[in-house]
C-alpha cells in the first residue's frame, strides 16, 4: 500500500476525535470593531524553496511585516510554517496524517484536499464564508463569486477550498540561446522541423559554440517532470478538435498526460534522446536539484522548455544575469514559437483563472482569525508591498508610473517572484490598473531588458484554450491518488523517452496500462457518467 494511503488511514482516528464537538464560530463579543481584544494566533504554510542567496521563508523581512500588520490590524498573532516546494503534496500529507499541518494550508492538488475532508480532516469553509462575509471585503473584491466558490459541491454545498487568482495566466515557454542563433545565422524556429534542424546544428557546432567546453553540449534539456517541462512540444500532437467534455473526462492529470495523442509528442522526445540532442542524464536528478540550473547558468545549454518566465527570474542569482558573467554580454535566452497544431495554430493548454487551493485543516479553531488573515494579504495596499517591496529599495518607479524592480541582496531579498508565496490569493502581479500592471510586469525583472519579458509574456498565452470550471460533485476515484498517479505518470515519460526507439511502444503500453489498472481508468470512468449525467 502506497505510504500516503497508510499516513490517510492512520489520520482518519485522529481526526475523529478532533472533529468531535467542532461548531460554528459566531463574531463572540471578543470581537469588536474588526478586531480580536484577546490576541488569537494562527499558523501559516510557507513554501520553503531552498534558494540560493534566499533568507529563511519563515522568519524575513516580509514575514514581520504580515507579522506586524496582523498584530496591529485585527489583534493575531501569526506563525509560518515551511513546507518543501518541490514535495509539498507528501509534506502536507504528513502534516495532515500527524495532526500538525498549519491552520491555513497551500496545495495544488485538490484531491489530497477531498480526500481528506472525506475523513472530517477538512473544514467546510462554506458557513464561515457566509457567515463572515462582511468582515471580507477585500478577499471577495480579489477573488470574487467565481474562485471563492470554484469548489462548491452542486448538490452538499460544501466549500473543501478556494481557489486563489491566477492574475496573469502563464503558463510555459520554449526557450533558446539568441547568442547562439546569431553565430551560426539561424532564424528563429518557427516550426518543429526548424527547431529539431537548430537542436543538430548546435550539437553539430558544440566547438564553434562552446570552445574548450564542446564536450559539455547539451543541445536541449529537460528534468524528471517531462510533462510540464516539455508542454508546449507534447501538447502540439493534441488535434485541434478535442472536444470539452474529453478535456474535463481526461484533465485530471494537470500535464494532459490523457490527451490524445499525447503518446506521439513523447515520442519525438525519445527520437530527439537517442539522437543525442537531449541531456543524457536528465532522468538522474530530482526535484530541488541544481545541477540543470547550473549548466543553464554556465552556458552549455542550447533549448529548453519551463516556467514562462523562468530563465529571468531570481536578479543576479539566476540565469541570465549569470549567463552575462560567465559568456558574455550577448549571451540571452529567448522565447520562441514552434510548435504548431494539425490545424496550424501554437495552441496553448491553460487553466481557468485559478492557482492554490487554500484550505482550512479541522484542526483549525480559529477560522475567522485564518479568514481575517486571507483578507488582509488580499487588500491591495497589503499584497501590493508584498510584491513590490520598498520603493528604491526592491523597486523604482518610472516617469509612465510603471514599476521596475531593482536588485536585492540580504534581508529584503524575495524568495518567490513577486512573494507569491506570502500572497497566497494571487499569482502576478496586480498594482490596482491594468495599463500599469502591463508596463510593470516588462520592467519587473532586475537585469533584463525588457524585451526580454515582453516577448515571453506574449507567446506564452497566445492562441490559448483554458480550462472550463465542470461542476459535477465529488470524484470519489480521485480520492488519495494524487501522488500515486503522478508517480507513475513522471516515471511512465521518464522511461519512455530514454528507451531504445525498437522498445518505445512496448515501454509505452506497459507503463500506461499500469497507470490506467491503478486508478486511471476508474478516474476517467466515474468522470464520464458524472459529466453525463450533468450535462
Amino acid at each position: 500500500m502506497h505510504k500516503n494511503r497508510v499516513l490517510i488511514i492512520s489520520f482518519a482516528l485522529l481526526l475523529m476525535l478532533a472533529f468531535v464537538g467542532s461548531t460554528i464560530f459566531a463574531a463572540d463579543p471578543g470581537f469588536v470593531d474588526g478586531r480580536f481584544t484577546k490576541t488569537r494566533k494562527i499558523t501559516v504554510e510557507i513554501y520553503d524553496r531552498s534558494n540560493p542567496g534566499g533568507s529563511p521563508p519563515e522568519d524575513n523581512f516580509y514575514t514581520d511585516f504580515i507579522k506586524k500588520g496582523l498584530l496591529e490590524d485585527h489583534n493575531i498573532e501569526v506563525e509560518f510554517i515551511p513546507v518543501p516546494r518541490w514535495t509539498e503534496d507528501e509534506a502536507i500529507n504528513n502534516l495532515l496524517a500527524a495532526g500538525d499541518a498549519p491552520d491555513i494550508a497551500v496545495t495544488y492538488s485538490y484531491p489530497t484536499i477531498q480526500a481528506y475532508a472525506n475523513m472530517g480532516g477538512v473544514t467546510d469553509l462554506a458557513p464561515y464564508l457566509e457567515e463572515y462575509k462582511t468582515y471580507l471585503p477585500d478577499l471577495w473584491n480579489l477573488l470574487g463569486d467565481t474562485n471563492i466558490y470554484y469548489n462548491r459541491d452542486p448538490e452538499e454545498g460544501t466549500i473543501w477550498a478556494i481557489e486563489a487568482i491566477l492574475f496573469q495566466n502563464k503558463r510555459i515557454n520554449t526557450f533558446v540561446r539568441e547568442d547562439w542563433l546569431n553565430k551560426l545565422g539561424l532564424d528563429e524556429p518557427t516550426t518543429l522541423e526548424e527547431f529539431e534542424n537548430m537542436l543538430r546544428a548546435f550539437r553539430d557546432n558544440a566547438e564553434l559554440l562552446l570552445g574548450k567546453d564542446a564536450d559539455k553540449m547539451v543541445p536541449y534539456t529537460t528534468s524528471f517532470d517531462v510533462g510540464w517541462r516539455n508542454d508546449h512540444l507534447i501538447t502540439s500532437f493534441i488535434p485541434e478538435d478535442f472536444s470539452e467534455r474529453d478535456a474535463y473526462v481526461y484533465g485530471f492529470d494537470d500535464r494532459h498526460l490523457l490527451f490524445p495523442n499525447y503518446k506521439e509528442g513523447v515520442r519525438k522526445l525519445n527520437e530527439w534522446y537517442n539522437e543525442g540532442l537531449i541531456w543524457q542524464d536528465f532522468a538522474l536528478y530530482g526535484a530541488g536539484d541544481q545541477t540543470e540550473d547550473n549548466m543553464l547558468k554556465a552556458g552549455y545549454v542550447g533549448a529548453f522548455m519551463h516556467n514562462w518566465d523562468y530563465p529571468y527570474r531570481d536578479g543576479q542569482e539566476g540565469i541570465h544575469a549569470n549567463l552575462k558573467k560567465l559568456v558574455g554580454e550577448d549571451a540571452a535566452y529567448i522565447a520562441v514559437e514552434p510548435f504548431k497544431n494539425d490545424a496550424g495554430i501554437y495552441r496553448k493548454y491553460l487553466s481557468a483563472p485559478v492557482d492554490r487551493k487554500i484550505f482550512f485543516p479541522s484542526t483549525n479553531t480559529e477560522p475567522l482569525a485564518s479568514l481575517l488573515y486571507l483578507n488582509w494579504v488580499s487588500k491591495l495596499e497589503n499584497r501590493s508591498f508584498l510584491q513590490i517591496g520598498e520603493e528604491g529599495v526592491s523597486h523604482a518607479i518610472q516617469e509612465s508610473g510603471a514599476v521596475q524592480a531593482l536588485p536585492v541582496t540580504g534581508e529584503k531579498i524575495m524568495n518567490s517572484p513577486q512573494n507569491i508565496d506570502y500572497t497566497i490569493t494571487i499569482n502576478g502581479l496586480d498594482l490596482g490598473d491594468p495599463t500599469l500592471n502591463s508596463r510593470s510586469v516588462a520592467l519587473n525583472y532586475s537585469g533584463v531588458d525588457s524585451r526580454f519579458i515582453e516577448k515571453a509574456y506574449n507567446i506564452t498565452s497566445n492562441e490559448a484554450r483554458y480550462g472550463q470550471n465542470i461542476q459535477v460533485g465529488e470524484i470519489e476515484s480521485e480520492q488519495g491518488m494524487g501522488t500515486v498517479l503522478s508517480e507513475k505518470r513522471n516515471n511512465l515519460l521518464v522511461q519512455s523517452i530514454v528507451a531504445k526507439p525498437n522498445s518505445f511502444d512496448s515501454v509505452w503500453d506497459r507503463a500506461f496500462q499500469d497507470y490506467l489498472r491503478s486508478g486511471g481508468q476508474a478516474i476517467i470512468n466515474e468522470r464520464a457518467k458524472k459529466y453525463d449525467d450533468s450535462y
